[in-house]
């Protein structure tokens, strides 16, 4: 294991994690038209288990379950070195499309079943609800999620991209590990909108996800670069007038990371390293990317690099929604 790797309380949970994790969406065709690489997949979390990263997520809906079972295969044999975390509730269509959120007590257990199968466990981790289900009392949803944790099937709880009055209820009816919600030099709502501040004050761990701003933080996005199956097209961040704004944001911070001598990611991912609580979990399909992206646990970043970086980018600063309008109702419930 890599001793400059740290670790992070997950919250007032009582466990620990490692303070950047691995987030493994893209290794099931969810940016491209076809499956990743497999085998470079497992490699990158064999890889990420050497380097200290411990903190393993994957979701029900990321490749209609093929995630779930990649990372089953990849971990068997490995379980003592992984904090496994996955997702259920956001339903997709077998074409990738959102479908809709199921939060009810019944297909809470249901897809915790379904979910250890694939994985091939016997308790997962972290288990989040996806999304909030607007149809179903939180408090039905993580009561069912409780029961799981008594049932010994699941060891700790969690929500994704809730909203404070809703986190507060969740955690008043079961405690709550911690929230996942999209945080990054490039979305940084959260700092504003309450979300933050209140996972902070219930002793909740904040779990970022794309923290690389899906790909504009790494320095290599371009215009007209996407290929066919790639989601990002239907994101308005990425298409027209908008991503000529937000490229040139981006532009910005690789100038940072240069003058730094890091690269984007890194220096992105330190960023978010430096504020209390929050665990970046980068997503990455190979070896190469994950190995960069673990130098940012070693960047220190002074007062006059994060002043540098708060006007390059401050909040309000990307302009476009980050994703598509239908999707973003299901958001902050």
């Amino acid at each position: 294991m890599n001793a400059t790797m740290p670790r992070r309380p997950l919250g007032n949970s009582g466990a620990t994690v490692s303070a950047m994790g691995l987030g493994c969406m893209t290794m099931s065709s969810i940016y491209a038209a076809k499956p990743a690489d497999e085998p470079e997949s497992i490699r990158t979390i064999h890889q990420a288990l050497d380097l200290g990263i411990d903190f393993i997520d994957t979701a029900d809906a990321y490749g209609a379950g093929h995630n779930e079972e990649l990372v089953g295969r990849a971990v068997h044999g490995h379980l003592g070195r992984a904090f496994l975390a996955t997702k259920f509730g956001n339903l997709r269509n077998p074409d990738g499309t959102f479908k809709g959120v199921c939060g009810t007590a019944a297909y809470v257990k249901e897809a915790c079943e379904a979910s250890l199968k694939r994985l091939n466990v016997e308790t997962i981790d972290l288990l989040y609800l996806h999304r909030v289900d607007p149809n179903t009392p939180i408090e039905e949803t993580v009561g069912a999620m409780g029961e799981l944790v008594a049932a010994g099937k699941v060891r700790y709880i969690g929500l994704s991209e809730a909203a404070p009055e809703t986190l507060r209820r969740a955690h008043a009816t079961h405690p709550v590990a911690a929230l996942q919600t999209e945080y990054s030099l490039f979305t940084r709502d959260v700092e504003t909108d309450g979300v933050l501040d209140t996972a902070r004050e219930l002793g909740i761990a904040f779990v970022a996800y794309s923290p690389l701003g899906r790909g504009f933080l790494t320095g290599g996005v371009r215009a007209d670069e996407f290929g066919a199956g790639d989601s990002r097209k239907n994101q308005p961040r990425f298409n027209g007038d908008n991503l000529a704004v937000n490229l040139r944001l981006a532009d910005a911070v690789s100038a940072i990371a240069k003058r730094k001598g890091c690269s984007s990611a890194q220096l992105a991912l330190a960023w978010l390293m430096h504020k209390d609580g929050v665990i970046p979990i980068p997503g990455t399909k190979s070896v190469k990317h994950l190995n960069d992206n673990a130098g940012a646990a070693v960047l220190a970043l002074h007062a006059a690099d994060l002043a540098a970086l708060d006007a390059a980018l401050p909040v309000g600063a990307v302009v476009g929604l980050r994703y598509p309008a239908g999707q973003m109702g299901s958001l902050r419930l």
